[in-house]
């Protein structure tokens, strides 16, 4: 099922983001290419996306193959490929820098609980049984489960409700584990309707329990319980199961046809010490940590508490970072008068940690300037003396404030000293309390200040990535003042391209966060759906980075739809799928979730009259085949069919469909030899890998396709080695392979 599911995703008009339950199990891979994107083209004005302005439907005006052949077509890719490629290259080191970081001790990401290999798996699919058996060894039932276990059995369908950090994702598993009586389980994407649910576009199937976390937020709608019931009534009707969790308390009457729950944490000292005791800490340790377990504490946070004791940590230091008395100390610090000086150092350094003394200070003395007006203007000219003496001496300042620490850091043989906060956590708090204590006079002249920084400073992306984990955890706090201030705008171009790849930035920090993962989806997917080209582009570079690997089949699937509306941004979305393929071999991720739909899209094509759906998926099929690692140079394709061959059938189905495209031809072999030439770097034994390629690609031609294949790759390979006293002997075995089929 899961392959023809997968082939279906992106389908034109067809189906949903997935088209299924998500993508299979991954299999580990071991290369680490960075990711393809593509970036925007000029300048736009602020604007927070809608629903589609334009048309979807792509156009499907009949040309033939034949007429836009040659030169012309050579043409035409190239100004377009010249375009999304001046930005993929910047796009690259984004991605690679991101997944860089994330291991990074120097790193102050801040994200509260999160994880940072959150960015690198996906959030969505079936879970494995070693997956579903991790949730349930340490799961402990609140006191509402039962109740829920009884409303799952009669309705087939319900609705976990509550704040994050409650536990609803281990329930909805514990919950599916005990009432559908088998050991699948699929995780469905966050951006299911409920129309979706209900008219057949996930295949649900009997005995499997689903799951469908931190569902988004639909509007009020008069046909609420009507809805749910559809859904309820095709989920009985396969024999299945589905929990739903959403943080969105129902506006108005609640359903009656699905059971809404208000979810209770469970005991959090018996979660503690059932997840100390697996990791086989002494009595004496389980006992003491739940002692001095503080008050306040979230499921998420006792979940991390208990993994650093159970690798050694000593319990009365972790607890200092956790529940609601671990923030006192900043909450202490902003409770006592400050000058607006020190307001400033407080917020540079929520959004530029890391820097440098000297580079924090003329950050600071910007955000002075913009947040001025926030501030009454000294009474008596000694007032204003005693703020230009602070000012004129901000180190000392800095040295005094008990957020801050210096961090000294080595880069070779040299030593840096880089301003960070007392503790990571922090961040957090700081941010939380500066939304509550400052009025929107100063969070103005926080947004023009950051704006103003991307746009005119020419930031690092250590810069950049620093705005972007601040925003991130702002968006906690106050998601619709980042949304509105800093994503819509900056994405649009008012900030630069600085600005543009810090709004991405800022969605891969939220795929950090569990809680907040689904959320960056869905301002990525209103972009992908803005009239506005600015923000188009936007979401193919956040579809093609961390925010893809989370949510693969969402992300293939509106790639592909960019790439059926044609145009210069369908060249964009295709390095954008190349760019997901790069970066879900880094992650070890299924890089199925773009071969499979891919592949089905081009074989529903393949006999079709060429038009602009056509060319749209063939030109993205080749970039996708063509892509290459940036550090090694190779293409990825090589890496995939080496380390993950259960692909091969359908890269070679892939190949055979460009190979077939006349126009597309010179590129698709030259690509093809540039694949088998790098096999040997990637594999000890790379004949059988040749081999299997060859077969997988000669199934799929069509049989006149086949015997002119030999003379066009060793015609490319002479001009590519014209010195060699022979053609490469991959050559021989792939083609040996090729024309093997014709049997």
């Amino acid at each position: 099922m899961d392959e023809q599911e997968n082939e279906q995703v992106g389908q034109s008009g067809a189906s949903s983001p997935e088209g299924n339950p998500e993508t299979p199990e991954p299999t580990p891979q071991e290369s680490a290419p960075a990711a393809p994107e593509a970036a925007a083209e000029g300048e736009s004005g602020p604007q927070k996306p809608d629903v589609p302005q334009e048309s979807e439907k792509p156009d499907e005006t009949a040309t033939s193959d034949g007429e836009d052949t040659g030169d012309a077509v050579a043409r035409k890719k190239a100004g377009e490929e010249a375009r999304a490629g001046a930005s993929q290259v910047h796009h690259n080191s984004v991605n690679q820098y991101f997944l860089g970081a994330l291991d990074a001790p120097e790193i102050h990401f801040g994200i509260g609980v999160a994880d940072s290999a959150n960015a690198r798996r996906r959030a969505v699919g079936r879970l494995d049984a070693g997956e579903a058996d991790a949730v349930l060894a340490s799961y402990v039932e609140p006191d509402c489960f039962e109740e829920t276990v009884t409303a799952l059995q009669r309705d087939g369908v319900v609705v976990l409700v509550g704040p994050p950090g409650t536990g609803k994702r281990a329930a909805a598993v514990a919950l599916v584990a005990t009432v559908a009586g088998g050991s699948e389980y699929v995780v469905l994407s966050p951006g299911r309707s409920l129309e979706e649910l209900s008219n057949g576009r996930v295949e649900f199937e009997k005995g499997v329990g689903y799951v469908l976390l931190d569902r988004m937020h639909e509007s009020p709608s008069a046909t609420a319980d009507f809805d749910w019931r559809r859904v309820r009534d095709t989920v009985r009707e396969h024999g299945a199961h589905l929990v739903v969790t959403t943080v969105h308390e129902m506006e108005g009457r609640a359903p009656e046809s699905v059971r809404h729950v208000p979810w209770r944490i469970p005991d959090v000292a018996a979660v503690l010490r059932v997840r100390l005791t697996r990791a086989e800490c002494g009595p004496e340790t389980v006992e003491r940590a739940v002692r001095l377990m503080p008050a306040g504490c979230r499921i998420a946070e006792v979940v991390a508490a208990a993994d650093r004791i159970g690798r050694g940590a000593e319990p009365d230091v972790v607890w200092t970072e956790y529940g609601s008395s671990a923030a006192a100390p900043v909450r202490d610090w902003f409770a006592q008068e400050r000058c607006p000086q020190e307001w400033a150092e407080a917020t540079t350094l929520a959004f530029v940690t890391g820097a440098g003394f000297r580079d924090f200070e003329t950050c600071q003395e910007k955000l002075e300037h913009w947040v001025a007006p926030a501030f009454p203007p000294p009474v008596d000219d000694q007032a204003a003396a005693a703020a230009a003496r602070r000012a004129t001496d901000r180190r000392l300042s800095l040295s005094r404030n008990t957020l801050v620490a210096v961090e000294e850091r080595k880069s070779g043989g040299l030593t840096r000293s880089a301003l960070v906060f007392q503790h990571p956590q922090y961040r957090l708090w700081v941010l939380q309390e500066l939304w509550n204590l400052r009025s929107t006079t100063y969070w103005n002249g926080v947004r023009d200040w950051l704006t103003e920084l991307l746009r005119r400073g020419r930031p690092s992306l250590a810069t950049q990535l620093s705005v972007a984990q601040g925003l991130a955890l702002l968006t906690q706090s106050a998601f619709d003042e980042v949304a509105d201030n800093y994503l819509h705008p900056w994405a649009s171009g008012v900030a630069g391209p600085a600005g543009q790849t810090t709004a991405t930035l800022v969605l891969h920090c939220m795929c950090l966060d569990e809680s907040l993962a689904a959320v960056a989806l869905g301002v990525a997917r209103d972009w992908a759906r803005s009239p506005d080209p600015q923000l188009r582009s936007m979401a193919t570079a956040a579809f093609s980075g961390a925010l893809g690997v989370r949510f693969p089949t969402d992300a293939v699937y509106t790639l592909l739809r960019l790439v059926g509306r044609g145009g210069g941004r369908n060249s964009e979305a295709a390095f954008a799928l190349a760019g997901l393929v790069a970066v879900l071999v880094e992650c070890g991720q299924d890089t199925g979730a773009v071969f499979r739909p891919l592949a089905y899209r081009l074989r529903t094509q393949r006999d079709m009259v060429a038009g602009r759906l056509k060319n749209g998926i063939l030109d993205a099929t080749l970039t996708v085949l063509r892509a290459r690692d940036v550090r090694t140079g190779r293409p990825v394709c090589a890496d995939v069919l080496v380390r993950s061959p259960e692909q091969t059938e359908k890269i070679g189905e892939l190949w055979a469909g460009a190979l077939g495209s006349l126009p597309r031809r010179t590129l698709a072999l030259a690509g093809l030899h540039a694949t088998l030439r790098a096999l040997p770097a990637v594999s000890e034994e790379p004949e059988p890998v040749a081999a299997r390629f060859g077969e997988a690609v000669g199934t799929a031609l069509r049989p006149a396709e086949r015997p002119g294949l030999r003379a066009g790759l060793e015609q490319v390979a002479t001009r590519a080695e014209p010195d060699a006293p022979a053609p490469f002997p991959l050559i021989d075995i792939f083609l040996d392979a090729v024309l093997s089929t014709e049997d």
